[in-house]
């Protein structure tokens, strides 16, 4: 027999052994409370081919997506400003070396975004 887990109006659980053909609980049989049956997806893994295991998400990808969209780390241990360490910001010469006009007559370009 199924044990079905049940939620009070307070946020409290309890769960009860119940078979498939009785009528879910409407109150608290100790209390006589209202209560609601909690639903939890199944886990379903699906396999074979078109499938793949980066289809389904983890706890490690939600904090590394979650930690990138904040602008913070990665998971790996790095933060951005590492990774972008030697390269250059767009319109920065890279450290000493002084930026000097290209070949447009000096005229330089707006920077992205300011105009």
């Amino acid at each position: 027999m199924p044990i079905y887990e049940y939620r009070r109006p307070d946020g409290t659980t309890f769960e009860i052994q119940q078979s498939f053909s009785d009528e879910p609980l409407t109150k608290d049989p100790e209390t006589g409370v209202p209560v609601e049956r909690v639903l939890h997806p199944p886990a379903v893994h699906f396999k074979g081919k078109g499938f793949y295991s980066t289809d389904y998400g983890s706890r490690a990808r939600q904090r590394e997506t979650a930690a990138a969209a904040e602008g913070g780390t990665s998971g790996d241990g790095t933060d951005g400003a590492e990774k972008t360490a030697g390269k250059p910001a767009e319109g920065k010469a890279a450290p000493g070396k002084e930026q000097k006009g290209g070949g447009d007559g000096g005229a330089s370009k707006p920077a992205p975004g300011k105009r």
